[in-house]
């Protein structure tokens, strides 16, 4: 079952901004990054259905507030199409150093405007979407209506969207009168699909053709038949997910096994029993791993001066005592026919004060600790539950990391 996190980052102003991120059951096959709508928030009906649809596929969803907008902090006021923009790739920068930057970029509306802004600037992203998008983002100030006089002599005004008052500064309006995507879309060398209604009352399907002319190919169009501006329709939510993902498929899987092959040449084939572990000749830290017939990366953060290309030593270390805890209880369980469902282990590595360490040896310095919470799901009862845990702390690599370890290391070649 896909599981949702909140959390926060920091905005183009400053402001903590509230997110939400689904992730699939399993190991993601890749991030999308979704941009709601004018005045809307992360939990719009549509944001949140197309983020299910998409973690069925096995992609995880990033979805957030801009500043001033849902749960996130700052004024709306002192916002416009830029800093929205620069909001938009402050998330992408979250993703990139937190878990892996987004390979899909979405945007509802005037999200997808600032979508086609942003893109260019993600160069790991390989495709984009947007979804009743205007192609100019000029367009939103149809809804100031009369407002925009009074905005222009006064320099702001109170409007009425959606039901909500908003205060509309004349930079708004300035911003968004400068910005011209049409050489952003031409220029974006990523695959596009632009999704639109025919009959959309918010934004007219004259946009949709504009986006889809500008850009180059690979490019594709979705007509959503009576679908509304705001797909409050839940077929039609759920239809745009399953559509999306499934077309994006075609750039993430042949990507990834592109990947996987050119890593793989960086270093040679193992032994039986051996890992290899190489340098790949790109990149300041990132390193090719090969076990067995497996290919993954190893980097460092870029605030470190990695490229953030895969987990880090220590990432690989803990994951390693997760996993064997996880699959230790779990033959135990099996062994003994208990009632247990599922088991998760999350772990935290860190350097701590050997004086702060209540069952350390070492009482000098600073010592490596990792924290480690086992949940166990099923219907056990507490001796059950007490067992699992204690059987949780002997698996063999955490009786490696307990124990002495002989390293011999030598110059070969």
């Amino acid at each position: 079952m896909a599981s949702s996190e909140k959390i926060t980052f920091t905005g183009s102003q400053g402001d903590a901004l509230a997110a939400r991120l689904e992730l699939p059951d399993g190991t993601p096959r890749a991030f999308a990054l979704f941009a709601h709508c004018f005045t809307c928030s992360k939990d719009i009906f549509a944001a949140s259905r197309i983020a299910a649809s998409l973690c069925e596929q096995g992609i995880a969803v990033l979805r957030f507030d801009f500043t001033g907008l849902g749960h996130s902090d700052g004024e709306f006021a002192n916002t416009n199409f830029s800093s929205n923009v620069q909001d938009l790739l402050l998330a992408a920068d979250y993703l990139r150093q937190s878990h892996v930057a987004p390979s899909i970029i979405v945007g509802h509306s005037l999200g997808g405007a600032a979508v086609l802004a942003a893109a260019g600037e993600v160069p790991e992203a390989r495709a984009v979407a947007t979804i009743g998008a205007p192609a100019d983002p000029a367009h939103v100030s149809h809804n100031f209506g009369a407002h925009i006089e009074e905005i222009e002599e006064k320099g702001e005004a109170e409007v009425s969207l959606a039901g909500r008052t908003f205060r509309i500064q004349k930079q708004f309006l300035d911003d968004i009168a400068a910005q011209k995507l049409e050489a952003a879309i031409g220029g974006l060398r990523k695959a596009l699909i632009v999704f639109h209604a025919p009959q959309d009352q918010t934004v007219s399907i004259d946009n949709a053709g504009q986006i889809f002319l500008a850009a180059k190919h690979p490019k594709s169009f979705v007509s959503l038949d009576d679908a509304d501006h705001l797909l409050t329709a839940k077929r039609d939510a759920i239809y745009v997910g399953r559509v999306l993902a499934a077309w994006a498929s075609r750039y993430l899987d042949g990507d990834a096994a592109d990947a996987a092959q050119d890593l793989a040449k960086a270093a040679p084939a193992p032994a039986a029993g051996e890992v290899v572990v190489a340098e790949t000749g790109t990149g300041r830290f990132t390193n090719v791993v090969r076990v067995e017939s497996h290919v993954m990366a190893a980097d460092e953060p870029p605030t470190v001066g990695g490229d953030n290309l895969g987990p880090t030593p220590y990432g690989y270390l803990t994951a390693a005592l997760g996993a064997c805890t996880s699959m230790t209880v779990r033959m135990y369980a099996n062994r003994k026919k208990l009632p247990l469902d599922k088991v998760t282990v999350r772990l935290r590595h860190d350097k701590i004060h050997a004086e702060d360490c209540e069952h350390c040896e070492t009482t000098e310095g600073k010592v490596d600790a990792i924290d480690m919470d086992v949940q166990l799901d099923g219907d056990l009862d507490e001796a059950q539950r007490a067992r699992l845990l204690e059987i949780a702390h002997k698996c063999p690599v955490h009786r490696t990391l307990k124990s002495e370890v002989a390293i011999d290391a030598r110059l070969r070649g």
